[in-house]
């Protein structure tokens, strides 16, 4: 019988990871981990067999050779004669390191002058500048973790919510890997009966349960189709979620904006039309992100610079998550109502806000009420009702009883990859019970595999590492 792993491209050890051949892994690589510019510390960090040996070379102190790891070392460090800086160094010895390789973390004052001459010497001893992600690249290709968890890593550092906080890191201790790996697991059991019927052709022999088959790929439909349903939600929360504020002019939507944001962030004045362009600017509710877009108020107008900028509201509002519509007190209710017509053709959820609502008698906001739209009476000026919008800005979008202990996709390229494995599954299924070949059944099994195997990093091409890692940060 053929070998299975080698047949559908799993081989653990080489086909795993493909650029393993092309790196060279004798060299020794550094970078600065902290954030660049003056601060109190800097951390630089050295990954390679040659860690210890280059770090020690401009150390005065214990000799790091042979030191255990997971400790600290005080001392100096010595451009020849030259004192250039009081450091602690942390040894970590492969393989209980972050890249499972020898790891020397260098902690010295932050000035930019004292790093940068520390990395200039450990590169004249030997060392290499390191790339983007090239830490997190040798921690992959050493086996710390999948691809899958790596991408988590860089989520981590640029979350900037509870919300992407929690989710990334779901996802970089492994739910989602082994989610998939369970899967990937049924698949590859049934993928293996099936090579084993082509062995035994003549015999007309079938080791591989059609129905039991099917019914794995309808399991595994549903959970792909899950998976692929939460990135909606995922994607909005890492990136933050749009909300277009708009509204004819002067109804108040800079002074809204600088009411939710609690600084004076836009120009308010009783002159129509001086919001020209968009301004943007981000809050935190409640663990989630919500990046505001103060747009200028729309109408038709002569002014080139106005009619560019309402082009511009249009546009934007077009690419919302949500759309808070304002109008005021004074705006004639048949416009309001005209005007909310035009955002249900949208198909955009909104929210109608009524500003300076302290103008209104009872009567009128019971008019307002029976447009059978969400109606919110605030007066933006005091920040009358703007925890009451914050509220319900969390309900409208959805997040607000999030649970981030389910899988939740942040990540395009893994839902690209899971409707890869969708359609071939469904190929499956439309063949399982026709009278088709099994080496044609095979063949649309291992392509979700193969999808699968995307996604984690049992199937990898140098460009696709490549893009991947390139967008972290150095010196991780």
């Amino acid at each position: 019988m053929l070998n299975i792993a080698a047949w559908y491209g799993i081989n653990k050890e080489l086909t795993k990871y493909p650029i393993f051949v092309r790196m060279n892994t004798v060299q020794t690589i550094v970078a600065l981990s902290t954030p660049s510019g003056s601060g109190a510390l800097g951390v630089i960090r050295l990954s390679g067999p040659d860690a210890i040996s280059i770090a020690n070379s401009i150390f005065k102190g214990k000799d790091l050779t042979v030191q255990p790891s997971h400790t600290l070392h005080f001392g100096l460090i010595m451009d020849k004669d030259t004192i250039l800086d009081e450091v602690v160094i942390g040894l970590f010895l492969a393989p209980k390191s972050y890249t499972k390789e020898n790891v020397v973390e260098i902690s010295c004052h932050g000035s930019s002058y004292i790093i940068q001459r520390i990395i200039n010497l450990l590169i004249e001893q030997g060392a290499r500048a390191a790339k983007p992600g090239e830490f997190t690249l040798q921690a992959f290709v050493n086996g710390a973790f999948d691809l899958s968890k790596a991408e988590a890593v860089a989520d981590l550092i640029a979350s900037n919510s509870k919300a992407s906080h929690d989710i990334a890191m779901q996802q970089m201790r492994g739910g989602f890997a082994n989610e998939l790996q369970g899967l990937r697991e049924q698949l590859i059991h049934f993928a293996s009966m099936i090579e084993l019927e082509l062995d035994f052709a003549e015999e007309d022999v079938e080791f591989a349960n059609r129905e039991q088959l099917k019914n794995l790929v309808l399991r595994i439909n549903k959970v792909i189709s899950r998976l692929i349903t939460s990135f909606e939600l995922g994607n909005v929360i890492k990136n933050g979620i749009p909300i277009v504020i708009a509204g004819k002019p002067n109804v108040g939507k800079s002074t809204l904006l600088n009411a939710l944001l609690n600084e004076e962030r836009a120009i308010v004045s009783d002159i129509a039309g001086t919001t020209r362009d968009t301004i943007e600017d981000e809050i935190n509710i409640e663990g989630v992100i919500f990046r505001f877009i103060d747009t200028a108020g729309i109408r038709e107008t002569a002014d080139l610079i106005e009619a560019k900028g309402v082009e511009r509201t249009l546009a934007k509002m077009k690419q919302a998550k949500l759309i808070i519509y304002m109008a005021d007190a004074l705006q004639d209710f048949d416009d309001i109502a005209s005007q909310i017509t035009g955002l249900e053709k949208q198909d955009i959820p909104y929210l109608l806000l009524i500003n300076k609502a302290d103008l209104l008698n009872a009567e009128q906001k019971e008019r307002l009420l029976i447009l059978s739209v969400p109606v919110h009476f605030i007066i933006a000026q005091s920040h009358l009702g703007v925890e009451e919008l914050k509220d319900s800005l969390l309900e409208t979008v959805n997040v607000k009883n999030l649970n981030t202990n389910e899988t939740i996709l942040t990540n395009i390229r893994h839902v690209e990859a899971l409707r890869n494995t969708e359609t071939a599954l469904n190929r499956v299924l439309e063949n399982v019970d026709n009278p088709i070949t099994s080496d044609f059944l095979a063949m649309d099994i291992k392509q979700a595999l193969h999808y699968l195997g995307e996604i984690v990093g049992e199937v990898t091409t140098d460009d696709l590492l490549e893009n991947i890692f390139s967008k972290f940060c150095i010196g991780k």
